[in-house]
């Protein structure tokens, strides 16, 4: 399982996908391209004369129920998933060729990503891979919600939820640059209550969602269990951090924590960061600091079914 690494990687073949968008509905097909070392993440509107949107903060567009990156009023959206696995599975230069607005949705997590880079297989390039290092604290506070990222070795991790019953309270505490995104976040898939279902539908979103694309939370619980892990919400909820912190440009090196956030306050760290060019540098890393780490959690840790 690929960890924090000396070289940039990429994919050795190309991958393709097809599905719906979450929230548009609309079908959509999506390929995986190996791109040169240097290129970062890029995506690409095929239905739309080839047009580039790189995956940066500075192209962040509206954030809500989701990451949505605009250019030149073109919009891609729903990224965070293939983000986080990207981060997640250490593939730095990619290109993402899709023929309509949203990503495909697949099973609601970032799990048939990983299935996929498995498959064909990563490619170390010659580029040495640079890591965004933080050097003082960052943050963002909204009422109760709060995100902030501090100096820190690795890529660590510390997330709390507080969700209306049955989900409750859990926290997560791991460093990425352990090698085991794979094994216990990839997999957690996203979530969203019942009795939500007809305001978010009248708001134009969740079009495309099924029983087979999210985990459905009634009064009583859940709705298509079994859970893949039994804290597999605020697992989600790191997963989704991860592909949002991505649009930084780069892994972080750091710790951050964050208590009942979301995609729009993620983002809003991004920013924040790096409009502060004091609270960061990008560094190399050395092979003494390529060490592994343990992912932990407050509760039990179950090995993720795939479907």
């Amino acid at each position: 399982m690929p960890e924090q690494g000396l070289y940039e990687r990429t994919i050795r073949e190309e991958v393709t996908f097809s599905g719906i968008g979450l929230h548009s509905g609309a079908p959509v097909s999506m390929k995986l391209v190996p791109a040169p070392a240097g290129s970062g993440i890029v995506f690409r509107r095929t239905d739309l004369d080839n047009f580039e949107i790189p995956a940066t903060g500075r192209n962040v567009a509206k954030v809500s129920y989701a990451t949505s990156l605009m250019r030149q009023g073109v919009l891609i959206s729903t990224t965070e998933h293939l983000l986080s696995a990207l981060i997640g599975y250490g593939v730095d230069n990619i290109i993402v060729e899709l023929d309509n607005l949203e990503l495909p949705i697949l099973d609601g997590s970032a799990f048939p990503y990983i299935e996929a880079f498995q498959s064909v297989g990563l490619k170390q390039q010659r580029r040495r891979r640079e890591y965004l290092r933080i050097l003082k604290p960052v943050e963002v506070h909204e009422g109760d919600k709060f995100i902030g990222v501090y100096p820190g070795r690795g890529y660590q991790i510390h997330y709390k939820i507080d969700f209306p019953a049955p989900i409750g309270k859990h926290t997560f505490i791991g460093d990425l640059a352990a090698g085991t995104y794979a094994r216990e976040i990839a997999a957690a898939r996203t979530f969203g209550f019942k009795e939500d279902e007809q305001m978010l539908r009248n708001m134009g979103l969740i079009r495309g969602v099924s029983d087979s694309s999210a985990i459905i939370l009634t009064r009583d619980g859940v709705q298509n269990g079994p859970l893949r892990y039994t804290d597999e919400f605020v697992r989600h909820k790191v997963l989704d951090l991860i592909g949002d912190l991505a649009l930084a440009g780069h892994a972080i090196q750091g710790k951050v924590v964050a208590e009942r956030a979301g995609h729009a306050m993620h983002t809003a760290l991004v920013s924040r960061l790096l409009r502060d060019r004091s609270a960061w540098e990008l560094v190399h890393l050395s092979a003494e600091q390529k060490e592994s780490r343990t992912i932990t959690s407050s509760a039990p840790q179950l090995t993720p079914v795939r479907v």
